[in-house]
């Protein structure tokens, strides 16, 4: 995975893209669940304290509003698709037929993973280093901090920019009780995109911020 660049362990990186579904499915091998936990924390440290040092003329609530637009789990998802993160991914049947390599969940658990290899395997530094990677395109989008934290809103608000009609949600769910899967569609007059997620919130959330850079480029 040149894209990341930097050298991760091999035993560490294979951990981080095994998914729970694989492992279940192989004997109940180790997941990538304990290094996202790791991983969570590097990102959200490293993400913070770029912010802090970068503005410091915004104030607490306008850091907050910056940082969560880029820690998001549709956010991390399409960082992930950046990078290339789903061909590379440990599934289980059940996830691979669905199309779990392009869920934004897994998407941005496997990220967070990642971070976590890369702090275990490289180094503090490094694992910053690969979180400034991730999150400074993203942070370059000034259009994306009121939508990635508020996309139903946004994508509400452009909508009736452009003269168009109020969003319309509906929403699927498959799998288990334990292991639920939501898939959710808006569309806006001919417009329609999907998002999935674990909840129905994250999955309409994940439709609407679709949706949203749709209309953008319009508006």
């Amino acid at each position: 995975m040149q894209k990341l660049g930097v050298v991760i362990d091999a035993e560490l990186l294979s951990l981080a893209l095994t998914h729970r579904s694989y492992a279940y499915e192989s004997g109940g091998i180790p997941h990538n669940e304990r290094l996202e936990f790791l991983g969570d924390s590097v990102l959200g440290q490293a993400t913070t304290v770029l912010l802090y040092t970068r503005h410091p003329d915004l104030d607490e609530g306008s850091l907050a509003k910056r940082r969560a637009s880029v820690v998001s789990t549709v956010a991390l998802a399409e960082a992930a698709r950046t990078l290339g993160i789903g061909e590379f991914l440990k599934l289980g049947r059940g996830e691979e037929q669905t199309g779990g390599r392009d869920k934004d969940s897994i998407l941005a658990d496997t990220t967070e993973a990642i971070i976590g290899a890369t702090y275990l395997s490289a180094g503090p530094d490094e694992a910053t280093a690969l979180v400034h990677r991730i999150i400074e395109p993203l942070l370059a989008d000034p259009e994306r901090y009121g939508a990635a934290v508020d996309p139903k809103t946004a994508l509400q608000e452009v909508a009736a920019k452009l003269g168009m009609t109020a969003p319309v949600y509906s929403i699927e769910a498959e799998g288990p009780d334990h292991d639920r899967r939501f898939t959710a569609t808006v569309c806006v007059d001919e417009i329609c995109t999907t998002g999935t997620g674990t909840s129905k919130k994250t999955a309409e959330m994940a439709a609407a911020l679709a949706a949203w850079h749709v209309l953008n480029e319009r508006a």
